[in-house]
C-alpha cells in the first residue's frame, strides 16, 4: 500500500498538477518513512479530496508529488460520533485515536461530574489540540479521507441539546436494549462515553429528559478507553460500512 499524507489545506490540485508537502509532514516523508523519488503516494487534504501521485523531489524541507488521479470522496451520512469523557492518564486519549482508526466522523470531548481530568482555561484549548494532533496522525495510519474534527469541550447541558436534532446513545452497563438492537433511522449517531467513575444518575436523568437513549454494549463493562471504540464497530456493522 502507498504511503499517504496530508496536505495543511484543501487542495484544488488536478491530474498533472504538482502537490508539495512541507514542514513536519515533509520531514516526516523523507527522514521517517524514508521516501524515495519515483515512489508512488497518495495525499489527502482531509476534507474528501484524495490524490494518487509519485514524488518528484525529495527532501526534509519539501517534497514534491505528481498527481496522476484525483477523487473526492462525499462526507458520511448518518455520521458517527463519538463523545468521550475526560479521563485520567491517556485513556481518554488511547479512546480518540482508536474511534478515529475505526471511522468515527467527529469527537467531542465531555467534561462529565466524574471526569478526574479537568479542563480549565488555557489547559482546555491545549487539550483539544493534542486530541486533534492524535486524531490527525490516526487518520493518516488509516488512510482516511476526512479527518473527524475535535470540537471543544462540551458540558452536560450542552450534550442535552444535541438530542434535539441527533439519536444520543448513552453507553449504560444496567440498560436493557443493547446497542446491536438500534437501527439506524437517518440521524447522526452520537455515542455518550462516561469516565472510569461512569455517567453519574443526575447526568443519565438529564439526558435521558432530552431524548436520549440508554443502551447496553454488552455483558462485560468495558473500560473508557475501550467502549468507545468497541461501539463504533457495532454500529459500523449496523450502517454497512463493514
Amino acid at each position: 500500500m502507498a504511503l499517504h499524507f496530508l496536505v495543511e489545506s484543501s487542495t484544488e490540485a488536478a491530474i498533472g498538477d504538482l502537490v508539495s508537502l512541507t514542514g513536519a509532514e515533509a520531514k516526516h516523508a523523507a527522514v521517517v518513512r524514508r521516501l524515495r523519488v519515483g515512489e508512488a503516494v497518495t495525499v489527502g487534504d482531509g476534507a474528501g479530496v484524495w490524490l494518487t501521485g509519485l514524488a518528484e523531489e525529495v527532501s526534509p524541507t519539501r517534497v514534491d508529488v505528481r498527481v496522476t488521479g484525483r477523487v473526492e470522496h462525499p462526507s458520511a451520512s448518518p455520521r458517527v460520533v463519538l463523545v468521550q469523557a475526560l479521563a485520567k492518564g491517556d485513556r481518554d486519549e488511547l479512546a480518540v485515536q482508536a474511534a478515529c482508526e475505526l471511522g468515527v466522523d467527529e469527537i467531542v470531548p465531555w467534561q462529565a461530574s466524574r471526569s478526574v481530568s479537568r479542563w480549565e482555561g488555557a489547559k482546555a484549548a491545549k487539550g483539544r489540540e493534542r486530541w486533534a494532533s492524535i486524531v490527525r496522525e490516526a487518520a493518516k495510519q488509516a488512510h482516511r479521507a476526512w479527518v473527524p474534527e475535535v470540537t471543544a469541550p462540551v458540558s452536560t447541558v450542552q450534550l442535552a441539546a444535541r438530542a434535539a436534532t441527533q439519536r444520543v446513545l448513552l453507553l449504560d452497563p444496567t440498560a436493557s436494549v443493547r446497542l446491536s438492537e438500534v437501527r439506524p433511522d437517518g440521524r447522526d449517531l452520537v455515542l455518550v462515553v462516561g469516565p472510569e467513575g461512569g455517567i453519574s444518575d443526575e447526568e443519565l436523568s438529564r439526558l435521558t429528559d432530552a431524548g436520549a437513549e440508554r443502551v447496553l454494549l454488552g455483558d462485560t463493562v468495558l473500560r473508557t478507553s475501550t467502549a468507545g471504540p468497541a461501539a463504533i464497530a457495532v454500529l459500523s456493522v449496523a450502517l454497512g460500512r463493514w
